[in-house]
């Protein structure tokens, strides 16, 4: 039998942080509760969880932070990350896709949804990534599917799975200009928990990213994106 998954839960709300235990836990996911961020992230450093369902207003730190740190250290760069908040103002969720959150749901929610996207976020994480031929752009910068390591002028650049992936496709079709939908599709195919401009927000990390070789991310009108020498 399979170790189960761990999912650790911050949310200083113990009758919300009691229905997200018992949701994940009936769904077959393993749980650890925090009701602070700075237990959660010394945690981490002793044994990351697989992935984290995460509040925003917590007691003694915000969940944006954490996000923003989570994603510093390499050793839970591509952690998936759940952001669970009453916070539901777009520029909301779009702040917290840009520190590096991979979906968002607002209070009150279904418990149901919840436990869906966990998953989903799961399987996305266990998704093997296939090997293939590096990929190079304009002399810049080199994408190695095998090694999951992306370089800009020799230096390491700390993608997320979702920017990596994204990188990945627009690589291989370079020239051709995608749709949103055509890009949602490719990362996510019928599992698309994700909220309004996310592609948007993650084109934006990836071109902050990638510095000198992020301008070869070209925006196409009304259209999309496409990735053009």
């Amino acid at each position: 039998m399979s170790p189960r998954e761990i999912v650790a839960i911050v949310e200083d709300d113990p009758d919300i942080l009691k229905l997200v235990t018992e949701t994940l836990d009936k769904g077959g996911l393993e749980t650890l509760g925090f009701t602070r961020g700075d237990d959660f992230l010394r945690h981490t450093k002793r044994r990351a969880p697989d992935a984290v369902v995460l509040d925003l207003m917590l007691p003694d730190t915000d969940g944006l932070s954490i996000c923003r740190q989570l994603r510093a250290a390499p050793e839970t760069a591509q952690m998936p990350v759940l952001i669970l908040t009453a916070k539901g103002e777009e520029t909301d969720k779009v702040l917290g896709l840009e520190l590096g959150a991979d979906d968002y749901v607002t209070k009150p929610f279904s418990p149901r949804e919840l436990l869906a996207r966990v998953r989903a976020l799961l399987r996305r994480k266990k998704t093997p990534i296939t090997a293939g031929a590096v990929l190079e752009l304009a002399g810049l910068l080199e994408l190695n599917p095998e090694a999951f390591t992306v370089t800009v002028r020799g230096r390491r650049v700390e993608l997320t799975s979702t920017e990596f992936r994204l990188l990945r496709v627009m690589l291989e079709g370079k020239g051709r200009a995608f749709s949103r939908d055509q890009l949602l599709d490719a990362l996510w195919g019928n599992e698309k928990y994700v909220v309004d401009r996310t592609i948007d927000v993650h084109i934006k990390n990836l071109r902050d990213k990638l510095g000198a070789a992020g301008k070869y991310i070209k925006s196409i009108r009304s259209v999309g994106y496409k990735i053009e020498e």
